[in-house]
């Protein structure tokens, strides 16, 4: 669903319009899916009822689909190749892992579990506190991928780093996500399924990746990098966009009941998401400070740990426990206020290059 910096031969040098029409103003269509997909629930119950029959494992079949025809392409972007420049910015890469893994999944559970729990005690009933916390432990639990390449570029990031911590972060989530989300999962309370998740992990994580590396690989051996990227790539723009939006209709035809019986709820789902990113935001950008980083490192590696990879989450969320649950509703709160906050931190970035070695004030 991005509209992603593009690679230049060895160097890495990025090309980017920046972010686009349908991204900049993804918390409209957002809305705007939800407005749908409530109408569509409440007077042609008959469509989700449709679609409800076609599940295979718990695992709807066209939202799958839909949801592959989000990650695919977001693979497609993503240049494995550079994992072999790991080396040339150790530090940044060990400030996004550490973050991404080792605290983000975590200050996630704990932030969530103190709002839906503690703070929000009386206006959610504990039953909806749990599934609003599961739903926010798998959006902790993975890291932004492609659409790093977006705020690194509005905060003109270093590209070739950039590049190497996206493929390093989608490498780690294949090893790193089951395990982190079971650990939450448990200790919030909640029955795994285990076969369902590690089917999750590989229809949404392993498949997509695969063949996204498969399919490069394959179309710059046969056509050249620059037809890969300004020829094959852009054929996907408007196929990602629309897998998204058709994929909150659905979930919103089916959720329709939820949000009409709690409305206030989408808002206090918002409140910890909202102060959990700025949170890892400001740890990632300060470890980095205090490591003398410069600021083409810096800002990306606040960004990538902020930004939250929703596609990822709402498909597990969907498959773990379906399209009905209150668990997929709080992933896609992610998706409604991840491009305004993540916008205001890209402002926030550009405002400070001052702290850092490298730079003056930068305008967005």
């Amino acid at each position: 669903m991005q509209q992603v910096i593009l690679l230049e031969g060895s160097s890495m040098e990025k090309k980017s319009s920046g972010i686009g029409f349908f991204e900049k103003y993804l918390t409209v269509w957002v809305i705007l899916c939800m407005a749908a997909g409530v109408l569509i629930g409440q007077f042609l119950p008959g469509v989700p009822a449709f679609l409800g029959k076609f599940e295979y494992a718990n695992v709807s079949i066209p939202i799958a689909i839909l949801i592959w025809l989000m990650i695919y392409p977001m693979m497609l972007k993503v240049d494995f190749q550079s994992i072999r420049n790991v080396g040339k910015n150790p530090k940044g890469l060990f400030v996004t892992w550490v973050t991404n893994w080792l605290i983000k999944p975590f200050t996630m559970f704990g932030i969530a579990w103190l709002f839906f729990f503690v703070i929000f005690k009386t206006l959610i009933p504990a039953e909806l506190a749990k599934d609003y916390l599961a739903g926010a432990i798998l959006l902790g639990a993975a890291p932004c991928t492609a659409m790093v390449f977006v705020w690194s570029h509005l905060t003109k990031g270093n590209p070739a780093y950039t590049v190497v911590q996206v493929a390093t972060n989608d490498l780690i989530i294949l090893v790193a996500f089951t395990p982190i989300v079971a650990l939450l999962l448990g200790i919030s309370g909640v029955k795994i399924p285990w076969n369902t998740l590690l089917l999750s992990v590989v229809l949404f994580v392993v498949i997509p990746l695969a063949g996204g590396m498969l399919t490069r690989s394959a179309i710059i051996k046969k056509r050249g990098l620059e037809y890969f990227e300004k020829g094959f790539l852009p054929k996907f723009s408007n196929v990602t966009i629309a897998g998204l939006l058709l994929t909150l209709v659905i979930i919103f035809s089916f959720q329709g009941k939820v949000i009409l019986e709690n409305p206030l709820h989408i808002v206090l789902i918002a409140v910890p998401l909202v102060i959990q990113t700025f949170l890892i935001f400001f740890i990632a950008y300060f470890a980095s400070k205090l490591l003398k980083l410069p600021h083409d490192i810096a800002a990306p590696a606040g960004m990538i740990g902020a930004s939250n990879f929703f596609e990822l989450a709402v498909a597990v969320a969907i498959s773990l426990f379906g399209a009905k649950s209150p668990v997929a509703l709080a992933t896609i709160v992610g998706v409604l206020v991840e491009v305004p906050v993540m916008l205001t931190l890209v402002k926030i970035a550009n405002r400070t290059t001052g702290w850092f070695p490298d730079g003056k004030e930068k305008t967005l």
